[in-house]
């Protein structure tokens, strides 16, 4: 099971437990209150409040990308592509660690998609909620450590379509939902725990899309770490091997390491990312922002 924590303020991806805070503490804290219940009932505890300036926003704001919190080795973007992709392998000598290949059954579109490290950006790791979102509903008042915490907490972490993740960008289920409809109410009861942990509150008009998409699933239950692991999957088992270093080839605290698939500023520039490998800040296709891209 995937479980993140950062010293000093310990946290699992659960929402244990049968009360609702919900509360937008700005003391470094999170709140796992919410295991297993209604997302109607969780979404009632959230505060509503107008989207605060977002003066101040950076990436760097929520910690680089991505880290290994969980200190087993792997930067968080391996471990989710882990987590998330079926028929995965692996860079070999990195312990099971750096993803090279695998097949995506992406939530977001339906559509299966072959994920390799010389294509990566056709698969992006979504923060369900936008860490640009976050920041406008309560995160700009939070210590740097809670918003690494939401920044690389599996709850809010999937892997997604490339070109659909970039289209998101940083929306709210106001202005943005998947265009899988099969996966809108998983979906929003998933931002909802997230905003519940993390204390983060909801626009009046995002807190209207959310209870819309409920209408038709009004069971429908906040995720619980179960959702956030690789063993519940039914389309892939589990990889990793046992025992492993605590450090490994791909250990990251990561700098300035650039992520595929990011907005890059000056085409025909050279990064690495996290797993060392280069990125050309490049346009392709019908995708006339520059991108890093992983060199051919």
């Amino acid at each position: 099971m995937l479980s993140f924590g950062l010293a000093g303020c310990e946290v699992t991806n659960d929402i244990g437990g049968s009360t609702v805070s919900g509360s937008d503490s700005s003391d470094g804290t999170t709140s796992d209150d919410n295991s297993g219940q209604k997302a109607t009932k969780v979404l009632a505890t959230l505060s509503v409040k107008g989207r605060a300036a977002g003066t101040g926003y950076d990436r760097d704001e929520f910690g680089s990308a991505w880290k290994d919190v969980d200190k087993n080795g792997c930067d968080t973007r391996n471990d989710v592509l882990k987590r998330d992709l079926s028929g995965e392998k692996f860079r070999s000598g990195t312990k099971d660690c750096i993803v090279v290949s695998g097949t995506l059954k992406d939530r977001y579109t339906g559509k299966a998609i072959k994920f390799t490290k010389e294509d990566a950006s056709a698969v992006q790791i979504d923060h369900v909620v936008a860490l640009e979102n976050a920041w406008v509903t309560g995160a700009f008042q939070w210590t740097k450590e809670k918003r690494t915490e939401l920044a690389n907490d599996p709850l809010n972490l999937l892997a997604a379509d490339g070109p659909t993740n970039s289209s998101k960008g940083s929306g709210d289920a106001a202005t943005w939902l998947p265009a899988n409809k099969s996966f809108r109410c998983d979906y929003v009861a998933r931002q909802i725990a997230v905003k519940a942990k993390y204390g983060n509150w909801v626009t009046k008009a995002e807190k209207k899309a959310m209870s819309g998409v409920l209408e038709s699933c009004p069971d429908e239950r906040v995720p619980t770490s179960k959702s956030s692991t690789k063993a519940d999957s039914k389309e892939s088992a589990a990889t990793s091997s046992g025992g492993q270093d605590k450090k490994s080839d791909a250990d990251s605290d990561n700098g300035n390491k650039e992520t595929p698939g990011a907005f890059c500023p000056d085409e025909g520039a050279k990064a690495k990312d996290s797993d060392g490998d280069t990125l050309t800040c490049s346009i392709k296709g019908d995708d006339d922002r520059a991108r890093w891209r992983t060199a051919a």
